[in-house]
């Protein structure tokens, strides 16, 4: 379910750009970052590119930190409902 977005003080926004380098962006954010649960802004990205970076970096901060989350930063609940059927645990996503 889609949640209205609360300011957060560590949200990282990024723009859109190529997806490949986005996903190395987060991946590096992940592992350099303490926090267990981590808020990410792709609400200027299209669908598609949400979903393929949703997907990809949900699984690298499962594989460091399986008991935090990321809340992803979405421009549509179409993201959402696109990648729900994947089942991941550690995925929120908030409306903006």
């Amino acid at each position: 379910m889609l949640k209205l977005l609360s300011q957060k003080n560590s949200t990282l926004k990024l723009n859109n750009s190529e997806p490949n380098k986005i996903v190395e962006i987060v991946k590096e954010y992940i592992k350099t970052s303490d926090e267990r649960d981590l808020t990410i802004d792709i609400s200027q990205m299209n669908i598609m590119d949400a979903c393929k970076i949703s997907v990809l970096c949900s699984t690298e901060h499962y594989l460091k930190n399986p008991n935090g989350k990321i809340h992803w930063v979405v421009s549509s609940s179409s993201v959402e409902k696109m990648v729900s059927s994947m089942g991941l645990g550690n995925s929120n996503f908030l409306y903006k």
